[in-house]
């Protein structure tokens, strides 16, 4: 996973088997691969690899999948690509900021 590391057990993410159908939508669109299809059902296998992108989130069409997506360093890198800047997550640089 290209050397990144994320602070573990801390990401909001959740899946609800119940809810969940099968479809790999979540395992499909997830770049860091933390979704696996078990049999039938959509798995959390790699939770700590979460960067809370929320993509997963938003293309599950049974809201199986919640997750607090849009904070820290992963959306600021997203949206820096998106608008092609550098990446600003609002940290002070100057003591040790967030995305250094």
């Amino acid at each position: 996973m290209f050397g990144l590391k994320y602070l573990k057990n801390v990401a909001t993410l959740k899946l609800n088997p119940i809810l969940c159908i099968g479809c790999g939508m979540c395992v499909m669109v997830c770049p860091h691969q933390v979704f696996m299809l078990v049999k039938t059902k959509a798995q959390i296998v790699a939770f700590n690899q979460c960067m809370e992108c929320g993509g997963c989130a938003r293309n599950c069409p049974t809201s199986a999948i919640t997750v607090n997506a849009g904070v820290g360093c992963a959306t600021a890198v997203i949206q820096g690509t998106l608008r092609g800047t550098a990446a600003s997550c609002d940290c002070d640089s100057s003591t040790g900021g967030c995305c250094n």
